[in-house]
């Protein structure tokens, strides 16, 4: 989850990709907004909920145009050849 925050920060959209599971992973992603500043990542809570299945619960606060943002989401993951990929989220 931190990993795909800073790619995030970074616009590093292969990484994102790269990092999300081949059954929800888009063709392509749009372009990375450079007017959005990340501000923080605040882990609410973290659980493995199998042996190779995990749930994050994460707020990103960012600021764009001098407007805070808070995106608060609950996040799949499944470990797959040792690496954890992201599946899907609720955001709330």
């Amino acid at each position: 989850m931190r990993s795909r925050y800073s790619a995030y920060v970074l616009g590093l959209a292969d990484y994102l990709l790269a990092t999300w599971h081949a059954s929800t992973r888009p063709a392509a992603l749009a372009p990375l907004d450079p007017s959005l500043k990340w501000l923080g990542l605040d882990i609410r809570s973290c659980a493995q909920t199998g042996a190779d299945r995990g749930v994050v619960e994460f707020v990103a606060r960012s600021k764009r145009g001098g407007r805070a943002h808070r995106l608060h989401e609950t996040s799949r993951f499944v470990r797959e050849g040792g690496r954890w990929l992201y599946v899907d989220g609720d955001v709330r």
